[in-house]
């Protein structure tokens, strides 16, 4: 005895509908897939990524702290140097490395502390997330004496709304020795 068609086995035996017969649901699809696709999908340039490292650097060069941290991106920032306590980490890591960096100066008779910074050696880019290598020197005076101190900064930056900011950095450097 052959059982009767019944509306649920009628469907079940019936193809899918293509999104061909469906153009509403195509243009959703399509909408969904741009808006869910992280515009970071697409290539930064190495200018959009250093930008908040120069923002930095510019910023400590000239003492305007306001537009140094106004580099890094909101929440948990961590920082690692050659000056103890060596790292700082947390939402306010910026402003405690600057006081330590002012207390080490006074305590070790730096002045005058420039840092200059050369183009990327490496630059990684996952998404959001970003990973720069620029080669860097730090000048300044001891006691007055001039000295120099080559380098690299590795910085994580994040892509926040209103562009690239910084999420943390690590300082390398070779023994600071007499300027050149």
């Amino acid at each position: 005895m052959t059982r009767p068609n019944t509306y649920e086995t009628l469907l079940q035996n019936q193809p899918a509908p293509s999104l061909k017969e469906h153009p509403i649901k195509k243009t959703i699809l399509i909408l969904l897939s741009l808006i869910l696709i992280p515009a970071t999908s697409f290539a930064a340039t190495p200018a959009e990524l250093t930008k908040p490292v120069h923002q930095f650097i510019d910023g400590f060069n000239t003492g305007d702290t306001k537009s140094a941290f106004a580099a890094y991106a909101p929440g948990v920032i961590t920082i690692v140097d050659e000056f103890a306590p060596h790292r700082w980490s947390g939402p306010h890591a910026v402003q405690d490395w600057a006081a330590d960096y002012d207390k080490h100066a006074t305590a070790t008779g730096v002045t005058e502390g420039k840092v200059t910074a050369g183009d990327p050696s490496r630059i990684e880019v996952e998404g959001t997330l970003a990973y720069v290598i620029m080669p860097t020197v730090y000048y300044y005076k001891e006691h007055g004496q001039p000295l120099q101190e080559e380098g690299q900064i590795t910085v994580v930056l994040h892509l926040e709304p209103t562009g690239w900011k910084m999420q943390g950095w690590t300082w390398s450097g070779v023994k600071p020795h007499p300027a050149k």
